[in-house]
């Protein structure tokens, strides 16, 4: 037995040494691709010219990518071909980045969506007024491969470009519901440089003088599509944003304007939920609920397996309702609207004026207003998936009606929105956030989870409590009737404890622009 023990470990070593020693040939060779991806490439650049060599590219000597820059209407940087591409990098991340070719007066052979491979090597990435570009090539470099391909377009706004502006300069983007600062007056053109905000910053649009809709008069707001271009020599980076053609602007109607707005939320109060939840506002302008009652409704889809078919009032687990029926507030005053536990965080936490509450219902024991919702220890969720809160004008809101604020928080998960048709799922209105049309598509996107309406802000943290919103909002000057966030909403956590007042989650909140 021993000596039978002693030939098995003989022989799996002799096995394992013969593994060990595999030739060249045992393995699969690969050849390094001819070509870098964007991604890959501007990583390089280390604010410094760089000579591009196949040794420092991976064995690459090209790039390859879909033409985005269009000179037909005359307005696109001299000389420059802009071209975005992607690769798997795998992890989630978005790899689209684009690159900008200096190849002279050649640049407006080339329109958008043609397929283009460029030989780099040789050649040199720099920066040139400010815009990172090869140069050093001319248009024998580039050879178009084919016609028609599809654009990807980016929906972002301000903030992301500018917190991360290597990841969209030269790409094609669309920055939805902006306006133009100032308000333009009658006859004001797209020539020269305009100011847009779209709640999250400001970008100047730049027209040529010579571009064939230079003289073409503006419309005040909208969605604005072109590539941006970002200097980055001050301490806060200045956008510049390219619209390639008239076409690249997109109508959008302003928000009506909302007499309150969502300007806090506290869904975790020290002690437990039941009936110590609640939702600030901000009153926008004088409301006397008594004649001209409001109704405020929750959605929380914890365990939902299946969809709303009746939007906001749905009902049972899924909606609860508040009607807003008595009382008034002043223009520039918060209100509440939550459990009969009127405390700042819990039992034993200090309480919140009885006159700053418009709707207080025990809804631990009691059922929604009119019928939407059952009795819930939990109103506004805490954790898992997604929660909103929304405001009606009126009370008798449908499955149809239209809120005039809403925010969404929380996870992905809930089944709330089924595309359809028929589409099922919560209405949104025109927000910071949210836009009643796809700014990629053009196309309606009537609920949250439609199209680009995926955002969603993230449950506080554990050790605070009340959910600041802060932001800037006001009336359109000139048009009263229309409301925009000129500065939007973030979430902020105010740690709260039993003694803390309720004046300090009235403090440094959103606030109105006039």
């Amino acid at each position: 037995m021993k000596k039978t023990l002693k030939y098995m470990l003989l022989l799996t070593t002799v096995v394992g040494i013969m593994a060990g020693c595999k030739r060249d040939d045992d393995y699969i060779k690969s050849t390094p691709s001819n070509f870098i991806a964007n991604f890959d490439l501007r990583r390089l650049y280390k604010n410094v010219d760089l000579t591009l060599k196949a040794d420092m590219l991976g064995g690459a000597t090209s790039i390859k990518g879909v033409v985005i820059s269009d000179f037909r209407s005359g307005n696109s940087p001299a000389g420059l071909v802009i071209m975005q591409n992607a690769r798997i990098v795998g992890n989630g991340i978005d790899s689209l980045r684009g690159m900008a070719l200096n190849i002279g007066a050649d640049a407006s052979k080339y329109i958008p969506g043609d397929s283009i491979h460029v030989t780099v090597d040789g050649a040199t990435l720099k920066r040139v007024n400010g815009v990172l570009q090869i140069v050093g090539i001319t248009d024998a470099a580039v050879t178009k491969i084919a016609a028609g391909r599809a654009l990807r377009t980016q929906a972002v706004n301000t903030a992301r470009i500018s917190a991360s502006p290597d990841f969209y300069e030269s790409t094609l983007v669309t920055l939805s519901n902006a306006l133009y600062e100032p308000e333009p007056v009658a006859g004001t053109t797209y020539a020269g440089d305009k100011i847009i905000n779209d709640g999250f910053g400001t970008a100047t649009v730049h027209t040529e003088a010579t571009a064939s809709f230079a003289n073409a008069q503006v419309l005040p707001t909208g969605n604005f599509t072109g590539i941006p271009f970002i200097d980055r020599t001050g301490t806060t980076p200045k956008i510049t944003l390219w619209i390639r053609s008239e076409d690249d602007f997109f109508f959008v109607a302003l928000p009506k304007f909302s007499s309150a707005i969502i300007s806090g939320y506290n869904v975790d109060p020290n002690g437990g939920d039941g009936n110590f939840e609640y939702i600030q506002f901000l009153c926008t302008r004088d409301i006397d609920f008594t004649a001209t009652p409001y109704s405020v409704i929750t959605t929380n889809n914890a365990g939902a397996t299946v969809f709303p078919v009746n939007g906001w009032i749905t009902g049972g687990a899924r909606t609860y309702k508040f009607n807003l029926t008595t009382g008034s507030v002043k223009k520039g005053e918060y209100f509440y609207v939550g459990g009969t536990g009127r405390r700042v965080t819990g039992s034993t936490s200090l309480p919140i004026p009885d006159e700053k509450w418009r709707a207080s219902v025990n809804y631990s024991n009691t059922a929604g207003a009119n019928g939407v919702g059952t009795a819930t220890s939990n109103l506004l969720a805490n954790s898992g998936n997604i929660a909103g809160i929304a405001i009606f004008e009126g009370t008798n809101v449908t499955s149809t009606t239209v809120p005039l604020d809403v925010i969404f928080y929380g996870g992905s998960g809930g089944n709330f929105y089924s595309a359809g048709p028929p589409a099922i799922g919560y209405r949104i209105t025109n927000t910071e956030y949210y836009s009643t049309i796809n700014p990629l598509t053009r196309g309606a996107q009537l609920f949250m989870g439609a199209g680009t309406n995926t955002t969603r802000l993230p449950f506080p943290n554990p050790t605070t409590n009340f959910v600041r919103l802060g932001g800037v909002y006001g009336e359109i000057p000139g048009a009263p009737q229309f409301g925009r966030w000129s500065t939007g909403r973030t979430a902020t956590g105010v740690p709260l404890t039993i003694t803390t007042p309720f004046t300090v989650i009235e403090t440094d909140g959103t606030s109105l622009a006039n």
